[in-house]
């Protein structure tokens, strides 16, 4: 128990954490002078629409409280905000700044209950009175110290975003696997705009995609293929420590010889079946218009794990044949969740048969 007691104190003391009372006048021109950095990426997250941002600017003018915001030092004196987003930005869109390089205009009051005639007001219609004391609302924020230890930074970005409703798993690893380095990002970025993926992918939900889905599924491939882990973690979890160990080179990863699987597995895939390779059939013999997360899985990792083989094999039509038996069989049904166990079970699934052709059994 001491030792228990000595660990909890000793993080305590390797985490450097100050709290301010600031302005939201004070982060505005911190913001300004480039003093406040919002990251490019992060700032794209942006999703509060005018109402929430008209009731959050009535709410400061009702000196109502407000949850703190949270920066982490970069520089002495320069911070970069990873916790906050939605009320930062509301307040600079509502002060006039153009955000995400949009040309949105600035924020014009709509939806306010409490004092319905601030509707159609700007900042500058306010009276003056009221933009001073908007000026002068406080925030408590929270700033992780320069010293602080990085993967203290990192985790606790996670814990500060997971759960927030605001956004997705893919796009909290994005934000937070920044901190730790930028290879592993790039690399799933660049993997997702490749045409043949693009198309394979197509009648994934419209909405999804907004909210980077698509890299989630090239990170899907990637850590269902290589990381063969035995440990008992959620799919979102082992996807968030799979991206983790590569950006860190925990393990190793050849950028490029894993691009090339990738291309060559889905201009595979788009040759033989291309919007409808993860689509299921109607009793009819009729193909949906849906993706099906668990053809995504055990289709791309069986044609990579064959890839050479089948690339020399020459009878592509009985692999796809092979794919197609399992695909719309009841085996792959019945391990169809997103528990790890059922995910390997399909992936052997059709493996196994993708090899009885190819090996001549």
């Amino acid at each position: 128990m001491d030792n228990l007691i000595e660990q909890t104190d000793r993080q305590i003391l390797s985490n450097k954490i100050k709290s301010l009372e600031l302005s939201w006048n004070e982060l505005y021109d911190r913001y300004k002078h480039q003093e406040l950095r919002i990251s490019p990426a992060y700032q794209k997250l942006f999703r509060w629409g005018e109402e929430k941002q008209s009731r959050f600017i009535e709410s400061l003018l009702l000196e109502m409280p407000v949850l703190p915001v949270y920066v982490m030092e970069v520089n002495p004196g320069e911070y970069e905000l990873i916790d906050g987003l939605q009320r930062v930005c509301s307040y600079l869109r509502f002060r006039g700044e153009q955000l995400d390089d949009t040309q949105e205009e600035a924020l014009v009051l709509k939806g306010c209950d409490f004092i319905t005639d601030l509707d159609g007001k700007t900042f500058a219609q306010l009276p003056k009175a009221l933009q001073i004391k908007l000026k002068r609302s406080f925030v408590r924020v929270q700033v992780i110290r320069l010293e602080t230890d990085l993967f203290f930074k990192y985790r606790m970005f996670k814990r500060l975003h997971t759960g927030g409703g605001y956004l997705s798993d893919q796009e909290i690893r994005s934000c937070s696997i920044r901190l730790l380095g930028q290879d592993g990002l790039d690399f799933l970025e660049e993997c997702s705009k490749n045409k043949d993926f693009k198309t394979v992918v197509s009648k994934a939900a419209a909405d999804k995609k907004k909210m980077q889905y698509d890299q989630e599924l090239v990170l899907r491939f990637f850590a269902v293929k290589n990381d063969n882990s035995q440990k008992p973690y959620p799919l979102t979890e082992h996807l968030t420590r799979y991206l983790e160990k590569i950006t860190t080179k925990e393990i190793a990863f050849d950028f490029q010889k894993e691009k090339d699987l990738f291309e060559n597995t889905f201009a595979f895939i788009n040759q033989h079946w291309g919007k409808e390779a993860f689509s299921r059939k109607t009793p009819k013999g009729k193909i949906r218009n849906e993706f099906v997360l668990y053809y995504f899985d055990s289709v791309t990792v069986a044609v990579a794990s064959y890839m050479d083989k089948i690339m020399a094999y020459g009878e592509e039509i009985e692999i796809v044949e092979a794919i197609d038996y399992v695909k719309y069989g009841p085996g792959l049904s019945a391990c169809k969740t997103e528990c790890m166990q059922d995910i390997r079970t399909r992936i052997a699934l059709m493996q196994e048969k993708v090899g009885e052709i190819l090996d001549g059994r």
